[in-house]
């Protein structure tokens, strides 16, 4: 019997095809949605039978979305959130339960106590497991299914996420330091990172000697580089740290592009706990002053 188009679509196989799109395999997407993975593939087969065209294709490194998998995939995500948003409307329960989130450490030293300690004042009956790291490993964390949700920098090989802030990038140094005024540049960055590849590329393109004399993947050591007047560094306007000095003119050194940050969530992490949380996050970082305050302050104490 041939199904009428205009039926609607199974949430159950849209869940299934979207945690196969997160993770790129069909077992670990059945242990995600609790299925045999048979079961799974018969969702998928069905569902690219009701749509009429291939959703995804396997190759010896995974399962990928052919372009019809691609038009869907967002369009599923949208479907799975108004339902969870619908689902909340008529339930009358606390809000409980546990949430693994991922930060990059840029935010964490200086943004991560203020934001949680208040979500936790307001929802004292959600715990949220935190784990910082850089933002490319957080999202293969988040394709490995260690993650309910993350935070993490856009401008990585990743484009997707939902953008939820841009912030200025700024140069930093140690006030009365001479790291700034050194020839090759010392710069402190991280391993893996796009704001270090965005610096390195500006300097590059205004002909700009450095050298990298500080490397690692942990902010707080990066900080220390740049206050002890080891290097410089690059910062977003919500991550510089107090005793910092902000570049905000400085012929010598390059505009850098702006830093986007973004939200990701796994597949289920919709509505309920995760909403709170996600909405928490961006209202508050919403919230944070403007660059042109930042800057202004930050002369002010030179």
């Amino acid at each position: 019997m041939k199904t009428s188009m205009s039926a609607p679509l199974d949430l159950d196989q849209l869940q299934s095809f979207c945690a196969i799109a997160d993770c790129g395999s069909f077992t670990e997407a059945a242990r995600r949605v609790n299925k045999t993975q048979s079961a799974v593939s018969m969702q998928i087969k069905r569902l690219e039978e009701r749509l009429g065209h291939p959703l995804l294709t396997r190759d010896g490194r995974g399962v990928h979305l052919t372009n019809h998998g691609e038009t869907l995939y967002a369009r599923a995500r949208r479907m799975l959130r108004l339902n969870a948003e619908i689902m909340d409307l008529f339930s009358d329960g606390d809000l409980s339960g546990s949430i693994r989130f991922g930060v990059p450490d840029d935010y964490a030293v200086k943004l991560l106590p203020v934001i949680l300690s208040s979500f936790q004042r307001t929802h004292p009956r959600i715990v949220v497991d935190v784990r910082c790291q850089p933002s490319e490993e957080l999202l293969e964390g988040m394709k490995s299914g260690k993650y309910d949700l993350i935070v993490f920098s856009q401008g990585t090989s990743h484009e997707y996420g939902e953008l939820f802030r841009t912030e200025r990038m700024f140069w930093v140094a140690s006030h009365g330091g001479q790291a700034l005024s050194q020839d090759p540049l010392p710069i402190a960055g991280g391993i893996n990172c796009c704001w270090k590849e965005n610096a390195v590329e500006a300097l590059n393109r205004i002909g700009r000697d450095y050298r990298i004399a500080y490397t690692s993947s942990n902010a707080i050591a990066i900080s220390s580089a740049v206050l002890t007047d080891l290097a410089v560094s690059f910062l977003p306007e919500s991550a510089i740290q107090p005793g910092m000095r902000v570049i905000s003119e400085d012929k010598s050194l390059p505009r850098l592009r702006d830093a986007q940050i973004a939200l990701m969530r796994a597949s289920h992490a919709y509505g309920g706990i995760y909403d709170a949380l996600a909405n928490h996050i961006v209202d508050s970082m919403g919230n944070l002053e403007g660059e042109d305050r930042l800057v202004q302050r930050a002369e002010a104490a030179e």
